[in-house]
């Protein structure tokens, strides 16, 4: 069946969410990729938490979704589950579907997790971390380790000396370490569908990224395949379609579907590229 053109993205807004206590927002990024004496491409995904800057994560992971998913879910299973996640948009965080959603985050809504985008060119909504990765940088690589063996036990050295050792300013010269808990929602051992309202048509995406409505294939996204979506009717035969809390966009009567971009605060235009950030 031949795609439809894609539309404009009505563009979405949303501010950051207040994080107050630890786990409210954990921060996840690639510092930016290089290689190690021998050549081989070292690319570190971190995570912190924002409000007690402990560095839940720092490890040498391929920057796929799959690769990314798995190592997000080793930190879930020690640590449990946070309010919301802030990244960048691009790849493997974003794409150009409807609300930003790749297969990665998708799995991240499922748990209950809400997605804070960056703007494009703006790592100082994430500074926090970014200075951080400054700190990491100088300590850890420059110049490089060996292999990537010896690079990851730098990483696992500063890690556990960031956490536990160092006095941070913000937090009145004590350590990460000492304001940082688990969080009280455990990683759960089902992952649930996706729960709509009785005012919505639940239908599942198709392998091809559509979802059939009154005879008609609607296509949505190829990175929602195999999930469930639903539609409410907001006017006269003119519906909203849902990805759990997200919204991914305006279904017309005509048939045509106006996708939303990912919320990002402040955000003025739309991105519908979803251009990947430089490692």
């Amino acid at each position: 069946m031949p795609r439809a053109r894609r539309r404009a993205a009505h563009v979405v807004t949303q501010p950051f969410a207040a994080a107050e206590a630890p786990n409210d927002l954990w921060c996840i990024d690639f510092k930016g990729w290089f290689r190690t004496r021998d050549g081989q491409r070292c690319d570190p995904l971190t995570v912190t938490d924002a409000v007690s800057r402990y560095l839940l994560g720092c490890e040498i992971v391929v920057p796929n979704g799959s690769e990314v998913a798995q190592a997000c879910e080793r930190l879930f299973r020690e640590h449990g589950l946070p309010r919301a996640m802030r990244m960048d948009n691009g790849a493997p965080f974003a794409s150009a579907a409807p609300a930003g959603l790749s297969r990665l985050s998708i799995g991240w809504v499922k748990l209950g997790i809400q997605l804070e985008r960056i703007e494009p060119g703006s790592p100082q909504q994430n500074g926090r971390h970014e200075r951080m990765h400054r700190t990491l940088k100088q300590e850890t690589s420059q110049p490089p380790a060996a292999d990537p063996a010896e690079q990851q036990a730098r990483f696992d050295w500063f890690r556990a000396e960031f956490n536990e050792q160092r006095p941070h300013e913000a937090l009145d010269q004590t350590t990460p370490a000492s304001h940082y808990r688990a969080s009280p929602r455990p990683y759960p051992a089902k992952i649930e569908e996706p729960w709509y309202d009785a005012d919505h048509q639940v239908r599942r995406v198709r392998t091809d990224g559509t979802i059939k409505w009154r005879g008609d294939y609607i296509f949505l996204s190829e990175a929602l395949v195999g999930e469930t979506v639903g539609l409410t009717e907001i006017d006269e035969d003119q519906w909203l379609i849902r990805f759990a809390d997200l919204d991914l966009g305006l279904l017309s009567p005509s048939r045509k579907f106006h996708r939303f971009t990912a919320a990002r605060p402040g955000r003025r235009e739309a991105n519908p590229t979803g251009t990947p950030s430089a490692m």
